[in-house]
């Protein structure tokens, strides 16, 4: 549905920049697709690319088989002539329009407009899909937050685009209404079988949301994945520590072969399913999540490690534990537990080995180990 190639975009001037570097990508129809960095990785830069509002230095933009923007061909399509809907982080909520009126005002402007009746009864159609047709006469400036971004989302939608792009839509949202509100985006997206593109910060709500997520760091893509590989299954150190919270355990690799791989830490014996390439002695990061550890007051085996609890907090659904292990920190989460531990509780740790994510590093950097010879 979207192919990008080579997409770049550098910012001119005193304090010019490349904000977006020759990246490619493709958003299959059909599908959320996420991109998600950190503040300042270039993931707005792309999204307003797409939607026309900012202009590539490089590269080429394809939406639905339409070529909307070649450098080496010179095409540009503007914003209003792509086949897309967006949703603003501000909503751009009108205050002189009704909620139907700010929803109806796409369908009332360019070519081909419907008449005032058809705009309204389309209009009304799409603030009943997003649970608002009781408001629709009412002031907009009236609703709620939550009850604007549904607005914003309506009117995004009301021309039927074959594109829905979304820039970081919840952040100006509390917690609770921010989680109910992406529940309702992924429903609606879903029920409507649209392409959308989705900027965010949040790695919580790109792992909900998604598809596939695309995860991007100083202008560049770092992976690729649908979210549970991405998170089970990083292929970089960065994505590991960007996505969801994980140990990074450093030590040396005792014996490696078809069976596994045995590695030696500080804080003990890590075993991990085998990983080709890796060579006894080679110095590795074993990534290892919070909640793939079972955690015990007693000992139950001779690989398990043995800590003190730093500190404890309730979740509700689970416990997070900070435990010292060998003067490093541990963090652990374990659900089903009614009474917590407190500080200075001693504990065994048992890291799930199946779970663990094993990279090769040199030097206390993590490197590709088709680089190992380079």
């Amino acid at each position: 549905m979207i192919s990008v190639s080579k997409l770049s975009k550098r910012f001119e001037g005193k304090n010019g920049h490349t904000a977006v570097n020759g990246i490619d990508f493709e958003v299959p129809s059909g599908k959320l697709f996420t991109l998600l960095g950190p503040s300042g990785c270039g993931k707005t830069t792309t999204l307003r690319m797409l939607a026309g509002l900012e202009r590539p230095s490089e590269g080429r933009i394809a939406i639905g088989g339409q070529v909307v923007f070649d450098s080496e061909s010179s095409v540009w399509v503007p914003a209003n002539k792509r086949p897309i809907g967006m949703v603003f982080q501000s909503y751009a909520i009108w205050p002189h329009m009704s909620v139907v009126q700010n929803v109806a005002f796409p369908l009332t402007v360019g070519a081909g407009r419907p008449s005032a009746a058809q705009a309204r009864s389309r209009a009304l159609a799409m603030l009943e899909l997003v649970g608002l047709a009781d408001v629709a006469d009412r002031s907009a400036t009236a609703l709620s937050g939550g009850q604007q971004q549904r607005v914003a989302l309506a009117r995004a939608l009301v021309r039927e685009p074959q594109v829905l792009l979304l820039d970081e839509p919840l952040s100006n949202l509390d917690a609770q209404l921010r989680e109910r509100m992406r529940g309702e985006i992924r429903a609606i997206q879903q029920k409507l079988g649209i392409t959308a593109v989705y900027v965010t910060h949040d790695q919580s709500e790109a792992l909900a949301i998604s598809d596939l997520i695309m995860l991007m760091d100083r202008g560049s893509i770092v992976e690729t994945g649908m979210p549970q590989d991405i998170y089970r299954r990083p292929h970089a150190e960065f994505t590991a520590n960007f996505i969801g919270v994980a140990n990074a355990i450093d030590g040396t690799v005792r014996s490696s072969d078809g069976n596994g791989v045995v590695v030696t830490a500080a804080q003990g014996l890590v075993r991990t399913a085998p990983v080709p390439g890796l060579r006894a002695g080679d110095s590795v990061r074993a990534f290892i999540r919070p909640e793939n550890f079972d955690l015990s007051r007693k000992r139950h085996g001779e690989d398990d490690w043995a800590g003190t609890v730093r500190f404890s907090i309730y979740q509700g659904d689970c416990w997070d534990y900070t435990v010292d292990v060998n003067g490093i920190d541990v963090r652990v989460r374990v659900h089903k537990e009614r009474t917590g531990l407190g500080h200075g509780d001693t504990v065994h740790l048992h890291p799930d080995g199946a779970e663990a994510v094993i990279m090769p590093t040199r030097d206390g950097v993590v490197y590709a180990l088709a680089e190992r010879n380079l």
